[in-house]
């Protein structure tokens, strides 16, 4: 349980991180669009307002799906992370496309730089950028020891989010000093190929999870190879799994020896459990048991 709490902990951790930045980049644009009047910052913006909404729903599912088992949701409240990373692989999927989208069309006939000139926008960029980069190292260390989607799915916004600033601060220095203006383009096109990749694959899973498919099968042998190992199961059968959000949740019949007592059975099991908790320790496992040879 305290392991549980740490992960927990991280999460919420990440999920307030998330929501303090976009926070933070809201009121630095306001300040520099009060100030400059430039549309590069409005349209940037809008973007971190729209980021500043994903977060609080990040945290939001994250808090909610910490919540234990009712009478009305007696396995948990952790497929909530599975609805929310989903919703936020549409977005991240939609985004990707309409930058990859802009970043064509604007390679192939090119735009005015539409980056201010100005000193302050500037700044707003670059400190724009190095909170983004902090945050999305947060979260990639977060979403690595927890394996948390909704974590997972927030990070790889932020990316999509980080690489098009840092091309933009990019192209006005090397426009400025080389003339070469498409740098924005070429990098807007990459993270946006990075965006749609990586909402693909979170998207998947999320949907996976969503249909109660089993683990990957290198998951699932290892629970075999655990059940088979465990001393005093003479075999096993149904075994069975599924995810929601970070939980595992593993359901197997062993046989066992008919002529032990109950408490023996017993010990076999709570053992068994024990084994498959310390492999993958956000399961939830159910054992049930048949005697050898008459496993219904």
């Amino acid at each position: 349980m305290p392991k549980i709490d740490s992960q927990l902990r991280l999460n919420l951790s990440a999920g307030l991180a998330s929501v303090l930045v976009s926070t933070t980049l809201v009121g630095l644009k306001l300040w520099a669009l009060w100030t400059t009047g430039a549309l590069s910052i409005a349209a940037s913006l809008a973007d971190s307002a729209m980021d500043l909404l994903i977060s609080l729903a990040g945290l939001g599912a994250i808090v909610y799906a910490s919540r234990p088992a009712d009478e009305d949701h007696a396995f948990g409240h952790t497929a909530v992370e599975d609805l929310t990373s989903l919703g936020q692989a549409l977005f991240v999927f939609a985004s990707g496309c309409a930058i990859l989208w802009s970043g064509v069309l604007r390679l192939i006939r090119p735009l005015p730089e539409r980056l201010s000139d100005e000193g302050l926008g500037v700044a707003i960029m670059l400190i724009s950028a190095v909170l983004t980069l902090a945050l999305v190292a947060w979260q990639g260390r977060v979403s690595g020891a927890t394996g948390n989607k909704v974590v997972a799915a927030d990070r790889l916004h932020y990316i999509g989010d980080l690489l098009p600033t840092l091309g933009a601060v990019l192209a006005l220095f090397l426009s400025g000093w080389f003339g070469w203006s498409r740098v924005d383009s070429i990098v807007a096109i990459i993270a946006a190929l990075i965006m749609i990749r990586g909402a693909i694959g979170i998207g998947t899973s999320a949907w996976h999870a969503l249909m109660n498919r089993s683990v990957p099968d290198e998951e699932l042998a290892r629970i075999a190879e655990i059940t088979r190992d465990t001393p005093g199961v003479r075999a096993f059968h149904d075994l069975r799994t599924r995810t929601a959000g970070t939980m595992t949740f593993v359901q197997v019949h062993i046989e066992l020896d008919g002529g032990q007592t109950l408490t023996e059975a017993h010990a076999i099991a709570h053992n068994l459990k024990r084994r498959i908790m310390a492999a993958i320790p956000q399961a939830d496992v159910i054992i049930h048991m048949d005697v050898f040879g008459h496993a219904d």
